[in-house]
């Protein structure tokens, strides 16, 4: 696999993106973004995840993050399992769930073809991660990230998305505390 898309300096910002397999439509309930949010949440107290930019749309996820304590990819590696089996469970457990045998269906025929997994896999393999190296590139992210949801017909202005950090950009209440790039960014 190409170093190209690794993280390698952990003291840098990145830009990271994952999906879910088949690109299901997975987060169009707002239990299942909570399991997200909660699972940042705990990273940012327990792991030393510096989260900068987010957005959750129905089947991926972007973010801009950085760490001050453990190593990127290990705490990537164990979000991503912790929400997989957390999103498993709020799967087979949501009282109005109707697309839930599809869904587990698709998911465990993924994990049947990928032998680094046992049988179920929620969230595509690559995190697609690339580095900030300057400060346009970090804006450009930033504004890539808080317009996905405006390009895709879901809000007009970017920080009526609830599930953004754009909100935080605007001065408005957020679901999630991230630290500012830039105060003046909006």
């Amino acid at each position: 696999m190409s170093t190209k898309y690794k993280i390698g300096n952990q003291d840098k910002r990145y830009f990271v993106s994952f999906a879910v397999v088949h690109w299901i439509d997975l987060f169009v309930r707002p239990g299942y973004v909570h399991v997200m949010l909660d699972s940042w949440q705990y990273c940012r107290r327990h792991k030393g995840l510096e989260t900068y930019g987010w957005c959750i749309m129905s089947s991926h996820v972007h973010m801009i993050i950085g760490t001050v304590k453990n190593d990127m990819p290990d705490i990537l590696r164990d979000m991503k399992r912790h929400t997989s089996q957390q999103l498993r469970q709020a799967i087979q457990t949501h009282p109005q769930e109707s697309r839930r045998e599809w869904m587990l269906w698709m998911m465990e025929r993924a994990g049947r073809k990928n032998s680094q997994n046992t049988g179920f896999q929620l969230w595509q393999q690559d995190n697609h991660p690339i580095e900030c190296t300057t400060h346009a590139i970090l804006h450009q992210k930033l504004d890539y990230l808080h317009q996905n949801p405006v390009v895709a017909g879901l809000v007009e202005p970017p920080q009526d998305c609830l599930y953004s950090s754009a909100r935080n950009y605007y001065g408005l209440l957020a679901l999630l505390d991230v630290t500012l790039i830039d105060p003046l960014l909006v």
